[in-house]
């Protein structure tokens, strides 16, 4: 295993724990900025948005740069969106420091699968971006709920504080382990923007937009739904975010294997259960046991489905790797502010929030309509290509 692929899951690590910790302090940011929950949810919504509008023009801006180059600008930048998050005083300040921090987010994700695949060699190319996403997964398995209780135990400011530290770790390992490419080829704006008339790249984009809706439909709300729902405490909250990590791990493993036999069959099954078990979830949620191993299940489905969509998104622009894998990313955040939008106006209509996982699973399915188009237009083909 490549070292340099440890330092691409650290720094995924970090970046991973600052998007997802605020949903299990939405609670705390809200009362202390005196902000509803829904509000408070539109923070998750701002990040996501600057990533999707970031990450295209980072990677252009920075398309002459070298990758290991680029990827450490990117954790510096990343660096210092996290203290500014930390020393916010205002809802307002703390919105424009999370769009500040969410600006690497895209670029980093996209670049960085790319130098991950060229770490290995072919038939290996999805399992090597799936370990690099796998400090993604152990985020939500550890830097989601330590986060979350460290948070809740002396202010969510410190668990910005926590991050952007770990952040400086990751900078160390990516200068240290990161190898300089020096048969890297300058790349080309306009073969890289030619690259996008591709229309089953597109519809590949499109998929990852309603799986990430789909996503975050319910994971953005998951810590109100269990306080209010379930009827656990906020240490169980932090415990359940332990378990859905761990199912995210387990699942993007998985994934990774099963992508690099077959992308279109990985991709299929994934959304199938994703929505299988976001409506099963509607129903489980006011049973603690059953809520638990739901979630767990849910989870699993939801990762697996990354490693295909990443390699699927590049093997359809394989002529422009940076920018299609960077605008994948872009289109997992416009998935993810469709999402939390999505569950903040179900709640906001009154439906209730045991009526969240019913519109995931919705979302979910649309997801899996594309998905069978996609994959009809293509043949069924799912091999992943050299990137």
């Amino acid at each position: 295993m490549p070292v340099a692929l440890l330092a691409l899951a650290l720094s995924a690590f970090a970046i991973g724990t600052t998007e997802f910790v605020i949903m299990g302090l939405l609670p705390e940011v809200a009362g202390d900025l005196q902000v509803t929950i829904p509000s408070a949810g539109w923070l998750i919504s701002g990040y996501a948005l600057g990533v999707a509008i970031g990450a295209p023009i980072m990677a252009l801006l920075t398309a002459k740069l070298p990758r290991k180059r680029t990827l450490i600008l990117l954790m510096i930048i990343f660096i210092i969106g996290n203290v500014l998050c930390a020393l916010a005083y205002t809802y307002n300040l703390l919105m424009l420091a999370r769009v500040v921090t969410a600006l690497c987010h895209g670029a980093f994700f996209g670049i960085g699968a790319v130098v991950a695949a060229s770490l290995v060699a072919p038939g290996r190319q999805a399992s090597a971006v799936a370990l690099m996403f796998t400090g993604l997964t152990l985020a939500n398995v550890l830097g989601v709920p330590l986060g979350t209780w460290f948070g809740q135990l002396f202010g969510w400011r410190a668990t910005f504080w926590g991050v952007a530290i770990i952040g400086i770790f990751a900078f160390i390992a990516l200068i240290v382990s990161l190898p300089t490419n020096k048969e890297e080829k300058p790349v080309h704006l306009a073969s890289e923007v030619s690259a996008l008339a591709n229309g089953k790249l597109w519809l590949s984009l499109l998929m990852t937009v309603f799986f990430a809706a789909a996503m975050f439909a319910l994971f953005s709300y998951i810590a109100p739904l269990l306080l209010q729902v379930t009827g656990i405490s906020d240490r169980g909250v932090s415990w359940t975010l332990f378990l859905i990590g761990a199912g995210l791990t387990v699942g993007n493993i998985l994934g990774g294997k099963l992508a690099d036999w077959k992308v279109s069959f990985s991709l299929i099954l994934s959304f199938s259960l994703i929505a299988i078990f976001s409506l099963l979830f509607s129903w489980t949620s006011h049973a603690l046991w059953l809520a638990e191993i739901t979630l767990f299940l849910w989870a699993m489905a939801t990762f697996a489905t990354v490693p295909g969509l990443q390699i699927n998104v590049v093997r359809h622009g394989k002529d422009a790797p940076n920018l299609v894998s960077t605008l994948n990313i872009s289109a997992f955040n416009v998935g993810n502010a469709l999402g939390a939008w999505v569950g903040g106006a179900v709640i906001d209509k009154g439906y209730g929030l045991t009526s969240v996982p019913v519109a995931a699973a919705a979302l979910a399915a649309v997801g899996l309509v594309v998905c069978l188009i996609t994959f009809r237009k293509s043949g069924g083909q799912g091999e992943a290509v050299r990137a």
